[in-house]
């Protein structure tokens, strides 16, 4: 199994409980190594559904339970865009509507595994909606936080799997502050942001498309708030890099909104770009991130790939949304990101092009349909 070590004292991620930070130095955990991709180890997992045909990269422990509602195992739908072919990744298409699913699921088995039974989580809608799902399935009670801005779709989404919703005032860093306030009084932390055993769900995008493709795409393009799910994809390329299945990285790119764009203004301008950063209102709320928590490993694995950040204005979002939906993808807003940003890759981006769509349409709030 993979090491996850903190990445400011060292310090191995402990055996029990699910601190979501350093308990000694309050760092970040991280992934401290990478896993192999034993082609022989996962064919003996091919029975298994979704992601869990790549269980021996997904970082549980042997005897840990696969909480599952069948995620993964997308489609890959090709699509022209201004006389090029590209490749759309159907996230949306997941249990709960979101790729969240995805680390989700390692999530809540690692939770059964631990015998929690009870935990908290902060969301501007889909890490909510999708926790509160596998919770129920786990047999854990989930507590989530959301900004009172969430959308209506998501917020009774949670309700419904039973979850309890708390609705804090105001931009959506209220509720991460909220939810560490409840953290510091004694709950379980269960955040998709700060765990990284929710990279190892994300990262089975990358080995879907290999095997869809039957190489590595060239490009890939992917809405970026956190920046997780970007990082997350890069890594499982590496991964398979590193194990000698593909001969090169395909060049990374994240797509921000204009309105809350950190990873971009960094990117491009540097550390002073990052004075020009606000936490702006955007129907993109699913990026809706000022301070990326893995900031400068995305930004590291996106240069590493010899990507780029994108950005988009937010008068471009809707009329996006309406052309992939006229395509037959219905998307929420966040997702539009990368179909407005297709004509701004370098005429030279490498093909094949992917795109992740990464959340359902069906969760956009009526007086934006």
């Amino acid at each position: 199994m993979p090491a996850i070590k903190c990445t400011n004292c060292g310090r191995p991620y402990p055996d029990q409980g699910l601190p979501y930070r350093c308990p000694v130095c309050l760092g970040t955990f991280d992934q401290a190594d990478l896993p192999v991709y034993d082609a022989q180890q996962l064919d003996a997992a091919t029975s298994y559904p979704g992601i869990w045909r790549f269980l021996p990269l997904l970082g549980l422990a042997q005897n840990a339970p696969q909480i599952t509602l069948g995620e993964g195992n997308t489609p890959l739908v090709w699509s022209d865009f201004g006389g090029r072919r590209v490749a759309f990744k159907l996230e949306f298409l997941n249990p709960t509507g979101a790729y969240k699913d995805r680390g989700s699921a390692v999530l809540a088995s690692l939770l059964q595994s631990r015998g929690i039974r009870a935990a908290v989580e902060d969301s501007s809608g889909n890490a909510g909606a999708s926790f509160a799902a596998y919770a129920a399935r786990a047999g854990v009670h989930a507590r989530i936080f959301v900004p009172e801005t969430a959308s209506g779709p998501k917020r009774a989404q949670i309700g419904m799997y039973g979850g309890e919703l708390a609705s804090v005032p105001g931009p959506r860093s209220n509720a991460a502050q909220a939810v560490q306030k409840a953290a510091e009084d004694g709950a379980i932390y269960a955040s998709h942001a700060y765990l990284p055993q929710v990279l190892s769900g994300y990262a089975t995008i990358a080995y879907e498309l290999f095997q869809q493709l039957g190489r590595a795409p060239g490009t890939v393009v992917v809405p970026a708030g956190q920046g997780n799910l970007l990082l997350a994809i890069g890594r499982g390329f590496k991964i398979l890099h590193n194990s000698g299945l593909i001969h090169e990285m395909p060049r990374l790119v994240g797509v921000q909104a204009r309105a809350c764009a950190p990873l971009w203004a960094v990117y491009h301008y540097g550390i002073a770009g990052y004075g020009w950063v606000t936490e702006g209102e955007t129907l993109a709320e699913g990026v809706r991130v000022s301070t990326p928590l893995r900031g400068d490993a995305v930004l590291r694995i996106v240069e590493e790939s010899q990507g780029t950040f994108l950005v988009v204005d937010e008068e471009q979002i809707l009329p996006a949304r309406d052309q992939l939906a006229q395509r037959g993808f219905y998307v929420e807003p966040t997702s539009a990101l990368v179909w407005t940003a297709l004509p701004q890759l370098a005429v030279d981006a490498p093909e094949p092009v992917v795109a992740i769509l990464t959340g359902s349409g069906l969760k956009t709030p009526s007086h934006l349909v």
